[in-house]
């Protein structure tokens, strides 16, 4: 602004301008530094549910590569600031699920042929599944145990693969005729139980969930078969184990959610086909958090839904969008809470991972946090 003024006092000692002119000159300037000298307009963070209701979670980061985890370098920071160059890492090709252990994301990719792993308190990043043995051929649904150990559903090989948090190739149950069309895989926080879930197909009879020992291999049982009636399934997707050991089986085909006890023994369903809040069009994978609520991933409506344990609607979050942004989703698949209670939501279609914080958590608290500057 000096610089305008003193280009008005400027113009005011030449006689081809007269004083009135300089008044309107300087009223003009005057009248636009009013609006761009005031303070801009900041958009705040966005939150669900949206104001005036009290907010619950908010959207704290989306990772498209390894450039969001690693941090950069010195030299790196320099040469692009000499030539110019935009930071660049590792993509996602077509990501389909997502399990968290303690600040390690790991993301399966059917292109791609591996899981993906984020290693955010670290910030370094890596890939399981790679080379023998315990090469991966199409991961869909993974999961972590308590320890970090990975359990991943490879549908081209039938089998559940069994990694360490390293990436240790450890064992594989399956790969005969166990499976017909296995999508995904849940194991207990302990370890102790492998739940299994077979889509079947179309022309199959096996809608199924098969239950393992996780550490033998051995079956121990089938929860259900092709049908639409109290614990019958057409076209399964996922589960998730909740509070008392309690079991949550995405129903696909029947547009619903089945419920069960840690036996088998079906207690309940929620939801039915439709296009209103609590309902599904195309349910796909499920979570659970510490309080037992249920995260369902509709692909369909580009969101998911926050049950109660009982199946009541609390919240949803995101919308089906062409254009790619914070909670906007085209073809939504995977879905996981963290033992903070971030949820972290998989795009295919925009080949990314959002990560929505609780609100009642600081940024800087939990596990999904770059610590390793503070360790040297």
């Amino acid at each position: 602004m000096d610089a305008l003024f003193f280009l008005i006092r400027l113009l005011a000692r030449q006689r081809s301008i007269g004083i009135q002119a300089v008044f309107i000159l300087a009223a003009l300037i005057g009248g636009c530094a009013q609006v761009t000298e005031g303070p801009l307009r900041k958009e705040g963070p966005l939150v669900f549910p949206s104001p005036p209701d009290e907010a619950r979670f908010v959207h704290e980061r989306t990772i498209y590569s390894s450039a969001d985890i690693v941090p950069d370098t010195d030299e790196s920071g320099l040469r692009r600031a000499l030539t110019g160059e935009s930071r660049s890492g590792e993509g996602l090709a077509k990501p389909y699920a997502v399990a968290v252990h303690r600040g390690r994301i790991f993301m399966s990719d059917s292109v791609e042929r591996f899981v993906r792993v984020f290693d955010v308190a670290a910030g370094k990043h890596f890939r399981i599944g790679e080379d023998e043995p315990g090469r991966l051929a199409k991961p869909l649904g993974i999961d972590v145990d308590a320890t970090g150990n990975l359990y991943v559903a490879d549908i081209t090989q039938k089998a559940v693969m069994i990694y360490s948090r390293d990436g240790e190739f450890l064992r594989k149950i399956g790969g005969g005729k166990e499976f017909d069309r296995l999508t995904s895989v849940t194991v207990e926080s302990s370890g102790e139980r492998l739940y299994v879930v077979d889509i079947g197909g179309v022309d199959s009879e096996n809608h199924r969930v098969r239950v393992f020992d996780a550490v033998s291999g051995k079956h121990l049982q089938d929860i259900g078969k092709r049908g639409s009636g109290p614990g019958e399934f057409n076209l399964p997707r996922d589960l998730a184990i909740g509070k008392d050991g309690r079991l949550y089986v995405v129903d696909g085909g029947n547009f619903r959610v089945q419920v069960f006890d840690r036996s088998g023994r079906y207690l309940q369903t929620f939801g039915a086909v439709g296009r209103q809040l609590g309902s599904f069009a195309r349910p796909k994978e499920i979570a659970t958090d510490r309080e037992g609520n249920l995260y369902v991933v509709d692909t369909a409506f580009g969101n998911f839904q926050i049950f109660s344990p009982d199946g009541e609607l609390l919240l949803f979050i995101g919308d089906r969008s062409e254009r790619d942004g914070p909670a906007k989703y085209m073809l939504p698949s995977g879905i996981y809470v963290d033992e903070d209670g971030r949820i972290y939501m998989v795009d295919q279609w925009f080949r990314k991972l959002d990560v929505f914080r609780p609100v009642r958590l600081k940024a800087d608290e939990g596990f999904l946090v770059y610590r390793a500057a503070a360790k040297k």
